[in-house]
Formats: C-alpha cells, sequence, structure tokens
C-alpha cells in the first residue's frame, strides 16, 4: 500500500476538504484527488461522500480511518527508529505545551536539558486547549505533549503518562485587596468579587467553575483570555481578581498570589506528560520527562516582590 496515499486519505479525513489538504501537503489537487481515487480502486471502497462542497467520510472510511493512522504512526516510528540508530544521541523532539507552562517552567529547563543533549533541537509548539495537545499526539505531529491529567478519558489506554508536579490553582489581585491569609483563600470568599478567568477551552478553567459549583456559587466572570498573562495585567491594574495557574510567573507583576483552597485544602490538578504508546520514544524523550520532572520538584520559588504573598 502506498504510503503517500493514506497520508492523503487521513490529511482529508481531518480537514474535510480537498483543498485545504492540497495546501498541508503540498501539492496540487487534481494530483491529490487521484491519489485518493487510486486509493479507493486499491480497496474497492468509497472511502467518502460529498455533501455540498464538504467531503464527509462513508462507513467504511471512519472504520478504515483508525487503521491507516496506526500505519502512519507505525511508518513514523521505524523511519524515526531508523534515523535513531544512524544518529545515536541527536535528533529533534517536538513538545506541544501550553503558554503559561512554556513561561514558567520550560523556558528554565530547556538550557538545563540542552547541556545534557547538546545535539538534540527540541521544538516547542503552543497549544491553546487540553485537547489540541491530545488531537496531535494522535495526529503523530508531536512526540510529548504537557497537559493536565484528565485530558485523556479514563478508558483511554493509547496514550501513556509521564507524572509531574500538580498545578495548583491561585487567584491573583493587586496588593491593596486583603485577600485571604497565609498565602491562601477560601474559594467562597471569591464570590463577592469580579473575577478575570481563562476561557472554557482550558481544562484548568473548567476545574475552576467545578470547584465553585462543589462550593456552592456562581463565580462573578468579569473578563475570560486566552492570555494568563493578560489577566495578571488586569488584575495588577485593580480590574479583578486573576484566577491563574501555578506554573505561572506572578512575581513579573505587582500583585498578591494566593492559593485557593476548598475546606482548607489547596485545589490542584496533577500535570503529566504525555505520548502516543504506539509511537516509540527515543531515549532522549524519555530523559526528557524525566528531567522535566525532576525540575519542578526541584525548582526553586521566585524572589517575591513587594505585595505578593
Amino acid at each position: 500500500m502506498d504510503l503517500r496515499r493514506v497520508r492523503t486519505f487521513v490529511t482529508v479525513a481531518d480537514l474535510g476538504s480537498v483543498s485545504r489538504a492540497a495546501v498541508r501537503l503540498r501539492i496540487a489537487q487534481p494530483a491529490l484527488s487521484r491519489q485518493l481515487a487510486e486509493l479507493e480502486q486499491e480497496l474497492g471502497l468509497g472511502l467518502f461522500d460529498r455533501i455540498g462542497r464538504r467531503l464527509v467520510l462513508t462507513g467504511e472510511g471512519e472504520q478504515l480511518l483508525v487503521d491507516c493512522r496506526d500505519f502512519l504512526h507505525r511508518a513514523s516510528a521505524l523511519g524515526e527508529r531508523a534515523q535513531l540508530l544512524r544518529r545515536g544521541g541527536s535528533g529533534v523532539l517536538k513538545v506541544a505545551a501550553s503558554p503559561q507552562f512554556i513561561d514558567g517552567v520550560l523556558s528554565a529547563f530547556l538550557p538545563r536539558y540542552r547541556v545534557r543533549y547538546p545535539a538534540v533541537e527540541v521544538r516547542l509548539i503552543e497549544a491553546m486547549g487540553g485537547t489540541t495537545v491530545m488531537e496531535m499526539l494522535e495526529r503523530g505531529e508531536i512526540h510529548l505533549g504537557q497537559n493536565l491529567l484528565q485530558a485523556a478519558k479514563p478508558d483511554e489506554d493509547r496514550f501513556a503518562s509521564h507524572p509531574l508536579a500538580a498545578v495548583e490553582i491561585l487567584a491573583a489581585s493587586h496588593p491593596s485587596l486583603k485577600l485571604g491569609r497565609n498565602g491562601a483563600v477560601e474559594i467562597d470568599r471569591l464570590k463577592a468579587h469580579p473575577l478575570l478567568v481563562l476561557d472554557r477551552a482550558f481544562i484548568f478553567r473548567r476545574t475552576f467553575d467545578a470547584a465553585c459549583r462543589r462550593a456552592g456559587f456562581e463565580p462573578d466572570i468579569r473578563f475570560e483570555s486566552r492570555g494568563p498573562h493578560t489577566l495578571l495585567a488586569m488584575a495588577e491594574s485593580c480590574n479583578g481578581v486573576a484566577i491563574v495557574p501555578s506554573a505561572l510567573r506572578t512575581s513579573r507583576y505587582a500583585v498578591r498570589a494566593a492559593k485557593v483552597t476548598w475546606q482548607h485544602r489547596p485545589l490542584s490538578e496533577p500535570l503529566t506528560i504525555f505520548h502516543d504508546r504506539r509511537r516509540r520514544l527515543p531515549a532522549y524523550a524519555t530523559q526528557f520527562c524525566e528531567m522535566l520532572a525532576e525540575h519542578m520538584r526541584q525548582k526553586p520559588r521566585p524572589p517575591r516582590r513587594a505585595g505578593n504573598l
């Protein structure tokens, strides 16, 4: 079976359009359509129905898509394995992570990793939501994806995970606002304040919403953003209380950052690095996970600015 034809089929299925698939694969539309027709002829099955301008998978196409993804993963893994045998400790490592994790953790970790693996090129991809990370892993676009543990479905055994430190929910406010005590604030104390939060594409936001429901109140959401630093800037300017993950460096802003608790226990979510079990990881990728976990355990607290808790 021609690998190019299989890749064409999977790409068209992902994008639902021959024209978009042709752009992504960098081939002419007639050539792409011909590859698709040749694959259908080889299989003896119709893979798509055309509805308006969009291609929709047939029943047979839906069933074959899973096998074709697996075929591409195995082919990719074979190529990577051969490359590892040729290069030894060198290669490319593609890692997807949230912007706040890149800022607060990876920016300091990567120089340490490069000392150990100077011949490995780490390519970071900024992911703006848990679903995006899992989709990129499924499509084979990345080797590793940082996410909250709950991003994987309980019955999903396709992805393996390497645990990292838990991420806590912080409430950051202007220093003039005396929020909580001893560096912590009970979540029900937040119902009296306008809140600045991440949008619902983030699992972290959905975790906070669930905690509010458990505490028995509806939060007063005044502003939503896809940029955590935007929330801190808004809080610094007295526009409300920013609800942000502890992986974010709040010390850059003149804010008080307090752990959000429920019944005096910090609210947190397990953080992990996922990878696809079907794809063999090079040794330097496994070491990336282990070194990152150790880095987060040993990571010193950032210096406190005046007004920080």
